[in-house]
């Protein structure tokens, strides 16, 4: 593999179509921050807002199905012999992807710009733009209007990661079962293949005006049992994130039939179960606290990215027609030409992480991590990860991106999580949910231990 270094992505800042600091009248920009306008050339739409499903939509039923351009054809098509023609809209893990993965091919379709959030959200982000604040270390929230985006103007990095951290996504999240896989060791043909059923909360999420204050600074808190393979069958786990502290984490093991608390289990801590493949605060695109890294926002750029994907949402679809040897399969996921904020984000000093670099692109609409690269301690590109948003209907349209993909270019494996494929039942959130599995009750030891086989 032709080495990538560091330098790479700071030479985005060069070519950004948009820089930090550039003036517009509030008017040309969304609620959340975004530039209603089209591209000069046209291939990022203008902002179209809302878009109500097709008639007949309802939860459970295949969203794609609903969606009014589902009949679309792909403008082109870039793969390994085509790629210098499109480098000026790919990103460094993109271009390496092609150029290493056997067959990868990426279909660009029209852009569609119709993430919408609700009312209640429009306006607390709009509140936000004076009235939201990082506290002293600049890494932590100290105040904001939730559920809205926190920074619609961010003046740095840390600000856009957290706008993505704190998106508003409901009250709660359900996978009756997700799916966890995690491709073969070179030479072998054995899948780590997971089945957990897993839920979410965030307590500021519900309609209205919530504070960190008003949840003691509870961010969101998390809940899963495995169910297979047999070697992980029976663990279970429950986290909280707070806001202004480190997580709270507490694992049940069945072969020690104790429930244990784990304070390591954060940042770079391997996930357990999964070979060392998959790092905790690489889980959905980033996970946890920013404290370890300085962010940097690079500015705004116009590049192909995962959107409207939703056949990674077909979860009656088998598991193994998507998940291939060689990376998801081509005809799952879906690439439109939209404008994104570049944030590089490199580790402090003073601070220990197997990534000395790592780099995110946030759409510009939803604020949503599109694509994350990680570059390891000599500076080598290293892994690349894309998630796969779509407009959640039962949300008012807000766009989400639990599914997602994991390549690590130095050993060819790839993990992709939070899917359903197989399972016969889609991901469901939740604008309010009362259900005492999504209190912040529910999320202590003691419940793990109740839930757990003794």
């Amino acid at each position: 593999m032709k080495k990538q270094r560091i330098g790479v992505v700071s030479a985005i800042a060069a070519a950004v179509c948009c820089v930090i600091g550039t003036a517009a009248m509030a008017e040309d920009l969304t609620p959340e921050g975004a530039d209603r306008s089209a591209s000069k050339d046209g291939s990022v739409s203008a902002y179209a807002g809302k878009q109500s499903p097709e008639a007949g939509w309802e939860w459970g039923k295949y969203r794609g199905d609903f969606w009014k351009h589902k009949n679309e054809k792909p403008l082109y098509s870039i793969d390994a012999s085509n790629i210098d023609k499109y480098a000026d809209k790919l990103t460094p893990g993109q271009i390496q992807l092609l150029k290493q993965k056997k067959g990868y091919r990426m279909d660009v379709y029209p852009s569609h710009r119709e993430c919408q959030v609700p009312d209640f959200v429009a306006q607390n982000s709009k509140a936000n733009v004076t009235g939201a604040k990082l506290d002293s270390t600049g890494e932590q929230m100290q105040t904001a209007t939730l559920p809205g985006v926190a920074f619609p103007q961010p003046k740095n990095g840390a600000e856009a990661i957290l706008n993505y951290m704190y998106r508003y996504h409901g009250e709660g999240l359900e996978w009756p079962k997700m799916v966890t896989s995690i491709s073969p060791r070179p030479g072998s043909n054995e899948w780590i293949d997971v089945i957990s059923p897993q839920h979410a909360f965030f307590p500021w999420g519900k309609p209205g005006k919530t504070t960190p204050q008003d949840v003691d600074q509870l961010s969101s808190a998390a809940f899963f049992k495995m169910e297979s393979p047999p070697a992980l069958a029976g663990q279970a786990f429950v986290q909280r994130q707070y806001f202004n502290k480190p997580s709270e984490t507490f694992y049940y093991f069945p072969g020690q039939r104790r429930v244990r608390r784990m304070p390591a289990y954060t940042h770079d801590a391997p996930v357990i179960g999964m070979e060392n493949q998959y790092l905790i605060d690489e889980a959905n695109m980033f996970y946890g606290t920013i404290d370890r890294f300085n962010w940097k926002l690079v500015g705004k750029k116009e590049l192909l990215v995962p959107y409207n994907a939703f056949g990674m949402y077909k979860f009656k679809t088998n598991l193994h027609d998507v998940a291939t040897p060689d990376g998801i399969a081509s005809a799952n996921r879906r690439y439109e030409m939209h404008r994104v904020w570049v944030v590089e984000a490199t580790l402090k000093p003073s601070a220990r992480h197997v990534a000395s670099k790592k780099a995110f692109y946030l759409d510009e609409d939803s604020w949503l991590a599109l694509i994350g690269e990680d570059y390891d301690a000599q500076g080598k590109l290293w892994k690349v990860r894309e998630s796969y948003p779509i407009p959640v209907w039962e949300l008012g349209g807000t766009c989400d991106n639990m599914p997602f993909a994991m390549y690590d270019l130095s050993n060819g494996r790839y993990v992709m999580d939070q899917t359903t494929f197989g399972q016969g039942k889609d991901i469901h959130w939740y604008e309010q949910i009362n259900d005492p599995r999504f209190k912040t009750d529910f999320f202590t030891a003691e419940t793990l231990r109740a839930v757990s086989e003794r």
